[in-house]
């Protein structure tokens, strides 16, 4: 390991590997403050609920952090994202104020749950405006 050291700067180096923080990541930094600010963040842990399924013991607003994330990124597929967040996924959790990342297969299974109750809905909904109205109740 090298040391350039003056007053105002200490540059060190070394050479081990490791990886470089994402240049998204201060973006989502910024929204993470501005929807923790305005209390959009605790709105969604309180009043969004989903049937708990298979989702563990994760709660929605793990979800929406990486979802946001995901957005943010601007990465091909969730596949490229989780893998360039995963050396960041305590301090990507933390933003929002959580302490662990939902596994890609947890975050498959509650996009397939988000999917399925959307889908009821709509079909729900198509239904109440054809006048059948029994079938949209049972949703």
């Amino acid at each position: 390991m090298s040391a350039l050291v003056s007053s105002a700067v200490a540059i060190h180096a070394h050479s081990e590997m490791s990886p470089s923080v994402p240049a998204w990541f201060a973006e989502l930094t910024v929204l993470a403050r501005h929807f923790a600010q305005r209390g959009i963040l605790d709105a969604i842990d309180e009043r969004v609920r989903l049937a708990r399924g298979r989702a563990g013991h994760y709660d929605v607003i793990d979800f929406v952090a990486l979802l946001l994330g995901y957005a943010v990124s601007g990465e091909p597929t969730l596949e490229t994202f989780f893998d360039r967040m995963t050396p960041f996924a305590e301090p990507f959790m933390a933003l929002f104020g959580r302490e662990r990342r939902p596994h890609r297969s947890t975050l498959s299974r509650f996009l397939a749950a988000v999917c399925t109750a959307a889908g009821r809905c709509a079909w729900a909904v198509g239904q109440m405006g054809r006048g059948t109205k029994k079938a949209a109740d049972r949703y």
